[in-house]
């Protein structure tokens, strides 16, 4: 049965349709804001390589992962390395301090969305610094996301918003080896939008101001990582500048498999 249904996913279609929509909405937003049409992240968790590699066939280069083992076994997997050298993988799940060796010397790492505090910047920071050492062809800085728990939620990871502007301080002024390059929050699950908008991307919206007023930036150079399968449009018209959708791409996910 899962067979069939994997059959059935047409992912060139999906990653068609989503950057449709994100183009469409982002036109109507223009008269509104000058922030960067949005990055399509294609959240390939759970999904086999070959669905990666239809994704990739179509133009598709940027890919998100939740599970480092996962993401662990599909960057160094023979046919990602061999068809898709131009991918870059994006970790977009909580990252324990004992896993960041696994996932930073990984092979087209491009970004950490998910750095929730400073014990994990400072990890980082260090960690990056001995790849840089050690790997010439490594950039000079890893780019990351600050993340905020905007739901209050106690199962969601992130800083509270009213820290968000602390934790970019320290990345920006103790990691010289990070590049902060914005903001990022997942938000409370099946917000009814006949109710208003959404009130999480409006508090990330709010921290994104609050960081560029602070640190005298453009908001149009500041990421905001925010909007999934369900709701990305809506993020986009709220100001969003990364979507990260899996399902609509690539079809309903299986069970969560086991980290490690």
């Amino acid at each position: 049965m899962i067979r069939k249904v994997m059959a059935e996913v047409d992912v060139k279609l999906g990653i068609r349709q989503t950057l449709q929509k994100i183009e469409e909405t982002y036109n109507k937003r223009l008269a509104l804001s000058n922030a960067p049409k949005p990055l399509l992240i294609a959240v390939s968790k759970t999904k086999p390589v070959d669905l990666i590699l239809d994704a990739y066939s179509v133009g598709q280069r940027d890919f998100g992962e939740n599970y480092v083992q996962e993401l662990v076994e599909k960057a160094n997997d023979a046919r990602i390395l061999e068809h898709c050298q131009d991918i870059r993988w994006h970790f977009i799940g909580h990252l324990q301090s004992n896993k960041i060796n696994k996932v930073i010397n990984l092979p087209n790492l491009h970004m950490i969305q998910t750095v929730h505090s400073i014990k994990l910047a400072e990890g980082l920071n260090k960690a990056w610094e001995k790849v840089k050492a050690e790997n010439a062809e490594k950039k000079q800085q890893l780019n990351v996301l600050v993340q905020i728990n905007t739901s209050g939620e106690d199962e969601k990871n992130g800083v509270q918003p009213e820290d968000a502007v602390g934790l970019f301080r320290y990345v920006l002024d103790k990691c010289p080896n990070l590049n902060c390059e914005g903001v990022m929050t997942i938000g409370r699950f099946g917000h009814d939008y006949t109710t208003g908008p959404n009130p999480d991307f409006g508090t990330l919206m709010k921290c994104q101001q609050d960081i560029c007023s602070t640190f005298e930036r453009d908001p149009a150079e500041l990421q905001v990582s925010m909007g999934m399968s369900d709701d990305f449009v809506q993020a986009i018209e709220a100001g969003s500048t990364i979507v990260r959708v899996g399902s609509s791409i690539f079809g309903a996910r299986a069970k969560k498999p086991t980290d490690a």
